[in-house]
């Protein structure tokens, strides 16, 4: 499941707005070492006709400090571009909490931890206390919640980090430079498809979080690695493994969308201009991505090779 929630990459970035502050200083290490710059060359495509230009980059939203990945090609196709297009605008906390209110939390009822079936509570308790959180956090919260939030604070740990993810770095360079920012997504939507899965497929996807947890840094260390070498191939494969263990998960956070996006930039590509659009690299990558999408709408994204 950690690897579906990287396939739906803008919404793993949210989950580590969430948790307060200290949370993540108390999971992070009391002194780190300066980072080393690591040459990344992701992937990037471009669809294009005789007066537009749609460029597109799949994102890593949490990273290690250090990955040298905004030039050469990314940089050039960047600036030349009128509009950075994103799975979301990044929101501001009161809007998170907002759409947390609205989606997120359970005021009665249950607790979460009653929620979950017997085999399963004494883990959850352990994943808890591995990153640092008190048991009774996510009580009042929905199953979908918890998952997010413990892998992204299990990866903090690791020492990845929220603020070094590819939206940040795309956003702050846009806003400068004047260009606009917009959102395929609303917040409140990304958080809606989390809610509309059912309590049984909740309770599986944190169940399956749990699961991964263990081998979360080494999981995403492999997938960063592929990202960074520009493999979209091996990135889907990685990705893939296990991906039916939640089908409705799997369909209504990847699937779905990837046929959505897909609809979004034919209908682009009816207006002049150059476009950046920034989405995550597991929906980009695979049989069922978003350029494979495209072959609907008679499109095809070519491979820009740098």
């Amino acid at each position: 499941m950690i690897k579906t929630l990287l396939r739906a990459a803008g919404l793993f970035a949210i989950a580590a707005w969430t948790m307060p502050l200290a949370a993540h200083q108390a999971a992070a290490p009391a002194t780190a070492a300066p980072a080393q710059t690591v040459d990344a060359d992701p992937a990037l495509w471009v669809v294009k006709d005789a007066d537009t230009t749609i460029y597109l980059f799949g994102t890593i939203h949490l990273l290690k400090p250090g990955f040298s990945w905004f030039d050469e090609a990314v940089k050039t196709a960047f600036d030349r571009s009128d509009e950075l297009v994103q799975e979301i605008v990044l929101p501001d906390p009161q809007a998170v909490q907002k759409a947390l209110v609205a989606t997120a939390i359970n005021p009665s009822g249950p607790g979460l931890e009653e929620r979950l079936p017997p085999e399963t509570r004494k883990a959850y308790l352990a994943a808890l206390a591995d990153v640092g959180v008190p048991a009774a956090s996510f009580d009042r919260f929905d199953p979908w919640f918890a998952a997010t939030n413990l892998t992204v604070l299990k990866l903090v740990k690791a020492g990845y980090d929220p603020n070094s993810g590819a939206e940040q770095a795309l956003t702050a360079a846009a806003r400068q430079a004047g260009k606009r920012v917009t959102g395929l997504e609303t917040l409140e939507q990304q958080f809606g498809y989390f809610d509309s899965l059912s309590e049984k497929s909740q309770i599986a996807f944190l169940t399956d979080t749990i699961k991964q947890l263990p081998d979360a840094e080494k999981e995403v260390g492999k997938m960063v690695a592929q990202w960074s070498a520009g493999d979209p191939d091996a990135l889907a494969e990685t990705m893939n493994e296990g991906l039916d263990a939640t089908p409705e998960v799997a369909k209504i956070l990847l699937l779905d969308r990837n046929v959505r996006w897909a609809g979004w930039i034919a209908d682009r590509m009816a207006k002049p201009g150059t476009v950046f659009v920034a989405i995550g690299a597991g929906h980009l990558a695979g049989k069922d991505s978003v350029q494979a999408q495209l072959a609907a709408h008679h499109l095809k994204a070519e491979r820009v090779h740098y």
